[in-house]
C-alpha cells in the first residue's frame, strides 16, 4: 500500500471521537489519502482534531450528548458522504447498537460485526465462549447472578475472596472485591446500582479474586478473509483502582514459552468469535497460570506501544480491513525488537489524591530526541475542559532493551514541561526510579504497595522557574 493512494473503496471517514485518538485517525487517514471528517461539541470547537480534520461538524452545545448519540453520529456520516465511521476508544467504541446502526446503512464501521461487540460485551457470554474455545477462564459464576444467595453459594464453592463485576463493566466500573461473606452482603448491591447508573444494566457476575496478579493483554489483528494474528503482548500490571497508569511491551516477565503460549491463546480467542479489526485479549497471569478476563473490541489507549515495539502501523491495518483487504503480513512475518513504555499523562493531582486538575496549559514542550513519541491534542493556550477523560497526553519511549527503555523514560519525563495544570509525570518519574520497577518483576498490588512514591518534592526546578517566566513575558508581549 503507497502513502498518498486511496484504500480500495475507502474514500471518507467519519471519526466519532475527539482527543488524541481522533488526532492519531486523521493523521493515519492522511497519508493513506483518506478525507477525514471531526465531530465537536461546544468545548472542543477549538480542540486540535477539529483544526486538523479536512471537515468538521458541530453536534450541539452540550458537552457529552452529542458523542454519545448514535444515530445522530450515523446520520452526519451518510449526508457528508462517509463510507466508514472509526470509532477510536471509549465513548460508542464498544456499543453494539451504533455498529448495527452503521451496518443498516451501509457505512463500514471500522471494528468487528455488531453481534460480536454485544457478545464480548457481556462478560458472561464472553466466558461462556472462551471456555467453548478451549480458553482458560477464571473459576465463577456460569453466567448472571439471580441473588445474593446465588452469589454466596458460588463464591462458598469456589472460595474467598472473590470479584462481583457487572456484566457490561469496563474501564475499571462495577467491580468489586469481597473477603468474606460479610463484606459479600455490603458490596452486592452497591455493584448492581453502579451498573445500573453506569451501563444501564442490573446484570453482574462473579469469579474468583487472583491476588496479586499480573495483567497481561494481546494485541490481535484480524480481517475479512479469516486471517488473526497478534502482535505480541503488553504489561499493564502498573495500575492503580483498576485504571493502568503504565503500559510495557513486550512484558518483560514473560519467558518466550509463556509469549508463545499466551499469544496463541489471544489468537484462538478471536477465531472462536469470527473477530474481524482490530482488538485486544486481556489476560491475568499468576506463576503459570494464565486466566482470560476479558477482550476490548477496540482500538486500546495502549497500541501506540506495541506499534513501536513491532512497526506495524495498528491504525492503517483496521483502515485497510474496513475496506475489505487482508492484513498486510502473515505471523510468520512478525517480530518485535527492544522494549516501549507508554506513560499517560493525566491532569490529576497525585499528592491530592489525584484530583482531576483541568484548566488553561500556559505552556507546553513536547519531549524529543530518539525514541521518544508523543500522542496528544493539547498545545499551549489550550483550555482542557473538565467534561472528560483527564488524559491528556501519552508520552511513549522505545529502546533496545529494558535498561536504556527505563532511561529514556526518565529523561524525557524530565524534557517534558507541562504547565498550568498538575500531571501525573512526576509520580511516574519516581516510579521509574524504583528498583521493584527496575527489576522488572511487578503484578497488580506496585502502586498500593508503594505509596511512599507520592511522597516526591513537589519545589520547582531551576528550569521550570525560567520557562514560567518566559511564559509570562510572551503572554504579556502578546507573542
Amino acid at each position: 500500500m503507497n502513502g498518498g493512494a486511496p484504500v480500495s473503496q475507502l474514500k471518507k471517514v467519519l471519526i466519532a471521537n475527539r482527543g488524541e485518538i481522533a488526532v492519531r485517525i486523521v493523521r493515519a487517514c492522511a497519508e493513506m489519502g483518506i478525507r477525514s471528517v471531526a465531530i465537536y461539541t461546544e468545548p472542543d470547537r477549538y480542540a486540535l482534531h477539529v483544526k486538523r480534520a479536512d471537515e468538521a461538524h458541530s453536534l450541539g452545545e452540550d458537552p457529552i450528548a452529542g458523542y454519545l448519540d448514535p444515530s445522530a453520529i450515523v446520520n452526519l456520516a451518510a449526508q457528508t458522504g462517509c463510507d466508514a465511521i472509526h470509532p477510536g476508544y471509549g465513548f460508542l467504541s464498544e456499543n453494539a447498537r451504533f455498529a448495527y446502526l452503521c451496518e443498516q446503512k451501509g457505512i463500514k464501521f471500522i471494528g468487528p460485526k455488531s453481534s460480536v461487540i454485544e457478545r464480548m460485551g457481556d462478560k458472561t457470554a464472553a466466558r461462556a465462549s472462551m471456555r467453548a474455545a478451549g480458553v482458560p477462564v477464571t473459576p465463577g459464576s456460569d453466567g448472571n447472578l439471580a441473588s445474593i444467595e446465588d452469589a454466596k453459594q458460588v463464591a462458598a464453592q469456589i472460595g474467598y475472596p472473590v470479584m462481583i463485576k457487572a456484566t457490561s463493566g469496563g474501564g475499571g466500573r462495577g467491580i468489586r472485591r469481597v473477603d468474606n461473606e460479610k463484606e459479600l452482603e455490603q458490596q452486592f448491591p452497591r455493584v448492581i446500582s453502579e451498573a445500573t447508573k453506569a451501563f444501564g444494566s442490573a446484570d453482574v457476575f462473579l469469579e474468583k479474586c487472583i491476588i496479586n496478579p499480573r495483567h497481561i493483554e494481546v494485541q490481535i489483528l484480524a480481517d475479512s478473509q479469516g486471517s488473526v494474528v497478534h502482535l505480541y503482548e503488553r504489561d499493564c500490571s502498573i495500575q492503580r483502582r483498576n485504571q493502568k497508569l503504565i503500559e510495557i511491551a513486550p512484558s518483560p516477565q514473560l519467558t518466550p514459552e509463556q509469549r508463545e503460549y499466551i499469544g496463541g491463546l489471544a489468537v484462538k480467542a478471536a477465531e472462536a468469535v469470527g473477530y474481524e479489526n482490530a482488538g485486544t485479549v486481556e489476560f491475568l497471569l499468576t506463576g503459570n497460570e494464565v486466566y482470560f478476563m476479558e477482550m476490548n473490541t477496540r482500538v486500546q489507549v495502549e497500541h501506540t506501544i506495541t506499534e513501536q515495539i513491532t512497526g506495524v502501523d495498528i491504525v492503517r491495518e483496521q483502515l485497510r480491513v474496513a475496506a475489505g483487504l487482508p492484513l498486510s503480513f502473515r505471523q510468520q512475518d512478525i517480530s518485535y525488537r527492544g522494549f516501549a513504555l507508554q506513560f499517560r499523562i493525566n491532569a490529576e493531582d497525585p499528592q491530592n489524591d489525584f484530583l482531576p486538575s483541568f484548566g488553561r496549559v500556559s505552556h507546553y514542550y513536547a519531549p524529543g530526541g530518539p525514541g521518544v513519541r508523543v500522542d496528544t491534542a493539547i498545545y499551549t493556550g489550550y483550555d482542557i475542559p473538565p467534561y472528560y477523560d483527564s488524559m491528556c497526553l501519552k508520552l511513549v519511549v522505545w529502546a533496545l532493551n529494558w535498561e536504556e527503555a527505563i532511561a529514556r523514560g526518565e529523561r524525557a519525563l524530565d524534557d517534558m514541561h507541562l504547565q498550568g495544570i498538575r500531571t501525573t509525570a512526576p509520580y511516574y518519574r519516581q516510579i521509574l526510579g524504583n528498583e521493584d520497577f527496575r527489576s522488572g518483576q511487578f503484578d497488580t498490588s506496585f502502586v498500593p504497595s508503594h505509596p511512599e512514591l507520592l511522597k516526591y518534592s513537589n519545589k520547582r526546578q531551576p528550569g521550570d522557574i525560567a520557562l514560567a517566566i518566559a511564559a509570562a513575558v510572551a503572554a504579556h508581549a502578546g507573542w
